[in-house]
């Protein structure tokens, strides 16, 4: 009696040595003549024939899936319950599924089988990773971020952390469907947005920064021209035609070739932007986005990591002066000028993500950046099955910088100020 693996096995072994007919396709061709060729393979043994449908189905999906696609991990990419896959090492793989952490069983035949897929991962967006080279952020082809960290830095073997994604872009109709903003924010952060406010959003890891910044992008006019700037392409925004999307590429094995986020920043500034949006800034390219916030690109957009919005005033200083060593008052006076509007996200102990602040950036007044909350979550309790329950609500603070506003006819305070 053959064991299921040992099919497999045999199955793709008997495969590869006809690759050859296979060179002549091209990769949309190449995938339905493949499937085709596994199904007869599978049928012309009688002891594969014998075997239920099901069986049968589910060996020359594993075939494919470990030649073309995601080997064991393909089934939880289709998953859309599951919003984060962990591979620590061939044979542990955790999922996140409803904000819970919990471990699969399943597990990779050989090493070799998760370096295969590691390298077809970043072979698909013109990326390396290797031992000289142990670190790689990288995607797939449905926008999903992946992480990859090998050995030697990686101790317990290859490790891949994959982000997943919405296969529809996140609208500020879901963000208050799941809670995490009022009917009320959402005209407000409209109203903002189409007054070309320059808005960072921040928070934590796993907090829904991406997400959210999705749903901000949705609410700009469909005929301005956006550029967006990212490490890793995540950013959906079908509702806007005019749009160029940059991406980051590492250096070459000669170390020749690197394009950061700074180069595209300032590549993007020559490509008539209405609006910039940087998908998250961590170093030193922190000063160019507040340049060109600064430099008639209002409207513009980002995130970062912070553990507050005072935290995250705090990183940008210290970003900017990676780049440059300009006097700290300075880089407060360029930060104060160029934000308007901080959003605050965090992933709350029932692992529900929320927008805890949303504040005004007022300007810069004896020494330190001041801070104008016009939205605090107010927590209330919890329900029976252990969620936490509460909103955004207003602080009472009004909205100080109106200036925009004005320029465009947009009147903010007078219906959201209660």
């Amino acid at each position: 009696m053959h064991e299921i693996r040992e099919i497999v096995r045999e199955i793709r072994k008997e495969i590869a040595l006809a690759r050859e007919a296979l060179l002549n396709f091209n990769d949309r061709d190449l995938d339905s003549e493949l499937l085709e060729q596994i199904e007869d393979l599978c049928l012309s043994k009688e002891y594969i024939r014998k075997l239920g449908a099901v069986q049968i189905k589910n060996i020359v999906d594993t075939v494919f899936n470990q030649m073309r696609r995601h080997d064991i991990i393909e089934p939880l990419i289709n998953d859309p319950t599951v919003t984060e896959i962990m591979i620590n090492g061939p044979d542990r793989i955790f999922i996140e599924r409803n904000g819970t952490v919990e471990e699969t069983g399943l597990k990779f035949d050989s090493r070799e089988r998760l370096d295969n897929l590691i390298q077809n991962m970043v072979a698909r967006v013109n990326r390396t990773v290797n031992e000289a080279e142990p670190i790689v952020d990288a995607r797939l082809s449905d926008g999903s971020r992946v992480n990859i960290v090998l050995p030697p830095i990686a101790l317990n073997g290859p490790l891949v952390t994959i982000r997943k994604f919405p296969e529809k872009p996140m609208t500020m109709e879901d963000l208050e469907r799941l809670s995490s903003i009022t009917p009320e924010v959402t005209e407000f952060l409209r109203k903002l947005v189409v007054s070309r406010y320059n808005i960072f959003v921040c928070g934590g890891t796993g907090s829904g920064k991406t997400s959210f910044l999705n749903a901000l992008s949705s609410l700009i006019p469909p005929n301005e021209r956006i550029v967006t700037i990212e490490d890793s392409a995540e950013l959906q925004l079908p509702s806007i035609r005019n749009i160029a999307r940059l991406e980051t590429r590492n250096a070459n094995t000669e170390g020749k070739g690197e394009i950061r986020m700074k180069d595209l920043i300032k590549t993007a500034l020559r490509m008539r932007p209405e609006r910039i949006i940087v998908g998250e800034v961590r170093g030193e390219e922190a000063l160019d986005m507040l340049q060109a916030m600064n430099t008639g690109h209002d409207g513009s957009m980002s995130t970062g990591h912070a553990n507050s919005t005072k935290d995250m005033l705090s990183r940008l200083e210290t970003m900017v002066l990676m780049a440059a060593p300009f006097p700290l008052e300075a880089i407060k006076k360029q930060i104060a000028s160029a934000l308007d509007i901080i959003i605050f996200l965090s992933r709350l102990r029932d692992n529900s993500r929320r927008t805890l602040e949303i504040t005004e950036v007022a300007g810069y007044r004896e020494g330190e950046i001041f801070l104008n909350p016009l939205f605090v979550f107010e927590e209330e309790g919890e329900d029976e099955n252990g969620k936490i329950t509460g909103s955004l609500k207003r602080t009472g603070n009004r909205l100080i910088n109106t200036r925009k506003a004005e320029l465009r006819g947009v009147v903010i305070e007078q219906e959201t100020h209660t």
